[in-house]
């Protein structure tokens, strides 16, 4: 059979294997990326072709590859020709999931074979091997773990095919020495026990898909003709959803407007561990910033914020503020995520600075707030994180060396630990030892920037909390920073398996 009648789809594929079963043929299944067919791979199909008749394998498709931006090195359909070009096997079929659950009970194969890798207790961190083996058992079929060297597209791909800066390459083999994966899990899987309170601005994320007419023909205008949107829960919403898929106890004070309030939609796209307090802005709507985007390209053409920028009503400020001095000792971590949108007032700022047992502070500069929003109005914080544009906004310097005037914010504030993000330049930590270090960026492709900040403020927040060590912080943050580009919006936030899968696929 040639290579190209051996690719199927799964409906075909399936029917393929009843007419095998039926001539009492035994039913061999593999399941992967293979994403660089390397020796360990061939050795692999090999000793599964053993065990029956027919060898299929299904290869996980590009949408649900998540080893990290820019993987899979080679597309599906590449990668389903080079395993159908091997003689050990028959048939070769794109998977329509992110596992193989779903295609076990499809194709029910006698016997199901993972590399010997997955055979001890606890070598799959993503629970996926326990969900197949329960899946295997339902079909009465059996698993099977090959037994050779073991190798790993990732560690290739890595070492001749990474299109990774050099100096990224250099700080990752130095990074390597110093750390391990285990250590960086270790103290991943610990950020569960933070009781952590976040009080911020609500945003709505409105992106509104758009294609290109050209100008008007009446007035010097672009014009567009509409074709979707998208809603995504911004601002503290986001910071929150992030925050809590590490930690097990998350509390948001956020304020909503009375009318235009979109509570229903906040709640359905808040993760269910977070509890809220909402307070309402009387004839105020809820924050929206509408973003005109090109329907193709997902270029940004335009944003409209819908807001009501007055100060918050004394009685709803005080509110606020009584609700967290009675609560503020309940919890191991404040995170103020300050958007300059009149959530956090001069008064709450006072109450946080004195009695936050750990206080960490984001002040973003935006249009919104017309850059009169900046860390000043914070007399103490324990961790800050800041853009390079809004710690120059600060010290009124556009220019100028960044380190010494991290060091004269960091004195002035008391900040134990800043941390300056500085987009594809990665982010600089100044710790409390005064040493400076610098963390390059690992993402070389970018969807969309909105949300990168608020993912690498999430996670370091939490490592700060913890008192990790400086480098290891960085580089936690420029993960889920990385990772948070690749996303579009705040469609989805940085989860707990997929930033250590990234990490894995690093440093491997």
């Amino acid at each position: 059979m040639g290579s190209e009648q051996k690719i199927l789809k799964l409906d075909q594929l399936t029917s393929n294997l009843e007419l095998l079963r039926n001539d009492q043929k035994k039913i061999v299944l593999c399941h992967g990326v293979f994403d660089l067919l390397h020796v360990g791979h061939l050795r692999y199909f090999k000793q599964a072709r053993t065990y029956g008749d027919v060898l299929v394998v299904t290869i996980t498709p590009d949408r649900y590859v998540d080893k990290g931006p820019e993987r899979p090195a080679f597309n599906e359909n590449i990668r389903a020709e080079v395993v159908a070009e091997l003689d050990c096997v028959d048939y070769v079929a794109i998977n329509e999931w992110p596992t193989a659950e779903n295609t076990l009970k499809l194709l029910r194969p006698h016997f199901y074979a993972k590399g010997s890798e997955f055979k001890a207790a606890g070598s799959d961190y993503t629970g996926k091997i326990d969900a197949e083996m329960e899946v295997v058992k339902n079909i009465g079929a059996q698993i099977i773990f090959t037994e050779d060297i073991v190798f790993s597209s990732t560690h290739l791909i890595n070492r001749f095919l990474s299109n990774m800066p050099e100096e990224v390459r250099d700080y990752l083999r130095l990074f390597r020495h110093r750390h391990n994966i285990d250590e960086i899990f270790e103290i991943l899987d610990h950020l569960s026990s933070l009781r952590v309170l976040i009080i911020g601005d609500t945003i709505i994320d409105d992106y509104q898909y758009c294609e290109t007419l050209g100008k008007s023909s009446k007035d010097p205008i672009l014009a567009l003709r509409y074709l979707s949107n998208d809603l995504f829960a911004g601002g503290g919403l986001a910071i929150a959803n992030h925050v809590a898929n590490f930690a097990d106890q998350v509390h948001l004070v956020t304020v909503l407007g009375e009318k235009d309030s979109y509570r229903e939609f906040i709640q359905q796209n808040l993760n269910p561990n977070i509890s809220t307090e909402f307070f309402s802005k009387k004839d105020a709507p809820t924050l929206i910033k509408r973003r005109f985007l090109d329907g193709h390209s997902l270029n940004k053409l335009l944003e409209i914020y819908i807001m009501d920028d007055s100060s918050l009503p004394e009685d709803i400020n005080q509110e606020i503020c009584r609700w967290v001095k009675e609560r503020i000792s309940d919890f191991d971590l404040i995170i103020a995520a300050d958007f300059g949108h009149g959530t956090i007032s001069s008064k709450l700022i006072r109450i946080l600075t004195a009695e936050a047992p750990f206080l960490a502070v984001n002040t973003q500069a935006n249009a919104g707030n017309r850059r009169f929003h900046t860390i000043s109005r914070y007399p103490r914080v324990n961790f800050l994180c800041l853009a390079e544009h809004e710690i120059r906004l600060e010290a009124r310097n556009l220019n100028g060396p960044l380190r010494p005037i991290m060091e004269r914010l960091a004195k002035k504030l008391s900040v134990q630990r800043l941390v300056i993000t500085m987009g594809r330049k990665g982010c600089l930590v100044y710790g409390l030892d005064g040493n400076f270090i610098n963390v390059p960026s690992r993402s070389s492709t970018v969807v969309d920037r909105i949300g990168a900040g608020d993912a690498f403020f999430s996670l370091t927040s939490l490592a700060a909390a913890q008192g990790v060590n400086d480098e290891i912080l960085g580089f936690i943050g420029n993960v889920a920073g990385a990772q948070a580009v690749n996303i579009l919006g705040n469609q989805k936030s940085i989860n707990k398996m997929n930033l250590k899968k990234f990490i894995t696929t690093l440093l491997k």
